[in-house]
């Protein structure tokens, strides 16, 4: 099943992620099929960067989003 999750980037104390496109079956940060935006939770305010139009066109076609996915994708559509 496809998933669209957070990968973790970045250094040692420094978290980044990147909201990809994956297979439900590989680990959290192995192999993706698209990067569709990011996020940084360090920066003030924290920035949330998605492609809405290629996040409904995966939520089409039968993707799932994390919990994680969700919650920072309906702040992003607020901002």
């Amino acid at each position: 099943m496809t998933t669209i999750r957070l990968t973790r980037v970045g250094r040692k104390k420094k978290p980044f992620y990147r909201v990809v496109v994956t297979d439900s079956r590989k680990r959290r940060d192995g192999g993706w099929i698209e990067s569709i935006g990011y996020y940084n939770p360090l920066s003030n305010p924290k920035v949330v960067q998605i492609d809405h139009v290629r996040l409904g066109y995966w939520k089409g076609v039968g993707a799932k989003m994390s919990e994680r996915v969700e919650k920072l994708a309906s702040q992003g559509s607020k901002a």
